[in-house]
């Protein structure tokens, strides 16, 4: 049989496996009359998309189906940035790609660059045009030889694929307003104000400062149009077949351009039901798996990684949970542990932070969490108020001690944030700010770098994917003058996405004065070499002995490992028993971190102000 032979054996034989499930979820969506149809209409944009796919990228899915866990690994560590307060332009990634493989990065996410509308575009996240790239960053063909380029280093790219709306001068707009009946029915559009009315009573305002409300009146249309995020965003219409389709098409695309990983943004908001949030409906589920099959089918390579920025009930189903269990996302940012962490920091105490973690469900074993300290946008407080009032804490108290710590304005606060979305209505503040600067090192707290490493040791130690945000390896601050360009002024986020600063004339960047970027890439090397640090393994988190030491386990047939973390400034303990329970009481006791004994006093463990320990046995056989 030849080559092409048998590729084209093994698509079919994908269609054969994938194709009754796809029936499954689109029947629940669509109604079982119109899943068939809805069918072949997606296997038909696989077999096209698969047709076109490279050979190199055919050879990828074959490695990637005979290693399914590539993405779990120890070494797997994640970088996000935008392309050009990176290095400019994507072929300025591509000269410092070295950089980043250097610093062990293996996944890199650049942020929103297809093209976006003129003006006003959320960071990229009004898209115009999902087939072209930003012309300051270059072009398809740019693109294309940069993944190749970072799959050759062993870097796997990721990309945006912006899911709940279009830019209004997106060409599906376009022919709405110009009076096309087939496009307007791919958005939300009312004639007068009574159903959006009616959905309003439900639906709470994404900024409510400068984009109140939902819905937007657009004369072209003669109609109100569904605009969750801003009135230049229009919200798709889901429960159009067609739209699926089109979107199935552009996954499949961009996997030909060798994107390997596809972040589903604003995937929560996907279906409108009145008289709720319109937020992680069963149906969004059911289409991200629709679309996750699609791309098994055409680009098995392809992993998804759902943004799904909400409470932690609500979470796991974006893994899948159930009989969608490891069939929805690949990936899933872990929202929970980033705030959770900084909750901790600010207040000294870890038994808030392991009630919630606790509940959280296993996710699937095919499966990973990013876990993540900083990334694009601001800190939302998604505290559970059940898990609050658990552990002995008014959840509104201590989401209003949150906003106000790291906002600099409570007594003490080392931090230097800025407020970002203030609600008058509901008092929900939300934060912006790098993680230097949150963390204290702006103000020259003495703290500070010891805070930095021991929450990156957290995520790094808390299994799943670790991904830095770009400049936190270096411990960049708030850029001063991140108001300065007008087109930011109005949106204090830009404040933590500053651009990299590169030596001049060289590939290097800046000295690493506090030993931040040291320490740092210590901690990436520990964790490659930690089989218990793969993401199949589960992760346990026990109640708190001492409440300022959060305590972490991971159960691996090499042996256990505890990560054990002082969020406070003054010296605390992992306790005897706990050792003893984990069988950890043994000469061969080490912290993986420092790669010695630890200290034992009366067979407890102290740990430093703000320090991590990775406590193994390495006698163990």
């Amino acid at each position: 049989m030849t080559r092409h032979a048998a590729d084209q054996s093994a698509f079919e034989g994908r269609v054969s496996r994938w194709r009754p499930e796809l029936v499954t979820c689109l029947g629940r969506v669509y109604g079982e009359d119109a899943a068939q149809e809805v069918a072949d209409r997606l296997v038909a944009v696989a077999r096209t998309g698969h047709r076109s796919r490279s050979p190199d990228l055919r050879e990828l899915d074959e490695l990637r189906q005979s290693e399914p866990e590539w993405f779990q690994r120890p070494s797997m560590i994640g970088y996000a940035a935008y392309a050009d307060r990176f290095a400019g332009t994507l072929n300025g990634v591509g000269e410092r790609a070295a950089y980043l493989e250097a610093l062990g990065i293996g996944y890199l996410h650049l942020m929103p660059l297809l093209t976006p509308r003129p003006g006003p575009d959320d960071g990229g996240y009004a898209v115009q045009d999902y087939r072209s790239v930003r012309p300051d960053l270059g072009s398809v063909d740019d693109l294309r030889e940069l993944s190749t380029a970072l799959r050759g280093r062993g870097i796997s790219l990721c990309l945006d694929l912006v899911l709940n709306h279009v830019a209004r001068e997106h060409p599906w707009a376009e022919a709405a307003r110009a009076g096309d009946e087939d496009k307007r029915a791919y958005f939300h559009v009312f004639a007068d104000r009574e159903t959006p009315d009616a959905y309003e009573r439900s639906l709470p305002e994404v900024f409510p400062a400068f984009a109140p409300g939902n819905f937007t009146w657009d004369d072209d249309l003669d109609g109100w149009v569904w605009t969750t995020f801003n009135d230049y965003q229009w919200d798709v219409d889901w429960s159009n077949p067609a739209v699926l389709c089109e979107y199935a098409d552009l996954v499949v695309s961009l996997a030909n351009l060798g994107v390997e990983v596809l972040r589903l943004d604003a995937i929560a908001f996907l279906w409108k039901r009145l008289g709720t949030d319109c937020q992680n409906q069963p149906e969004v589920h059911d289409l991200t798996q629709a679309l996750r099959t699609v791309a098994r089918i055409a680009c098995p390579a392809v992993l998804f990684k759902a943004e799904a920025i909400v409470g932690p009930s609500d979470l796991p189903a974006y893994l899948g949970i159930g009989e969608r269990a490891g069939k929805v996302s690949d990936l899933a940012y872990h929202n929970s542990l980033m705030v959770q962490i900084w909750s901790m920091l600010a207040s000294g105490e870890t038994g808030l932070a392991a009630r919630a973690l606790q509940r959280l469900p296993q996710p699937p074993s095919t499966t990973a969490w990013v876990t993540y300290l900083r990334c694009h946008d601001d800190i939302g407080w998604a505290i559970s108020d059940g898990d609050a009032w658990a552990a002995g804490v008014d959840p509104a108290a201590h989401r209003r001690f949150l906003s106000e710590w790291y906002s600099g304005d409570f007594p003490g606060s080392w931090a230097r944030g800025l407020v970002f979305q203030q609600n008058l209505a509901t008092g929900d503040r939300r934060i912006s700010g790098s993680l230097a600067s949150l963390a204290g090192l702006e103000v020259d707290d003495p703290g500070a770098a010891a805070r930095i490493l021991l929450a990156h040791a957290i995520i790094l130690g808390f299994g799943g994917v670790p991904v830095l945000w770009m400049g936190d390896e270096l411990g960049l601050l708030n850029d001063a003058g991140w108001a300065d360009d007008v087109a930011h002024a109005d949106d204090n986020r830009w404040v933590h996405r500053p651009r990299m600063p590169w030596s001049v004339g060289t590939g290097s960047v800046e000295p690493d004065q506090r030993g931040i970027n040291a320490g740092l890439r210590d901690l990436i090397d520990v964790r490659r070499g930690l089989p218990q640090l793969h993401a199949a393994v589960p992760t346990e988190i026990w109640d708190p002995r001492d409440p300022g030491v959060l305590l972490v386990v991971r159960r691996h047939p090499a042996g256990p490992l505890l990560g054990a973390y002082n969020v406070t400034d003054q010296e605390r303990w992992v306790a005897a028993d706990v050792l003893a329970w984990l069988g950890l009481h043994t000469p061969g006791l080490s912290d993986a971190i420092s790669d010695r004994a630890p200290e034992l006093r009366d067979g407890a463990v102290p740990l430093a102000p703000y320090a991590a320990a990775w406590l193994i046995d390495t006698d163990r056989p």
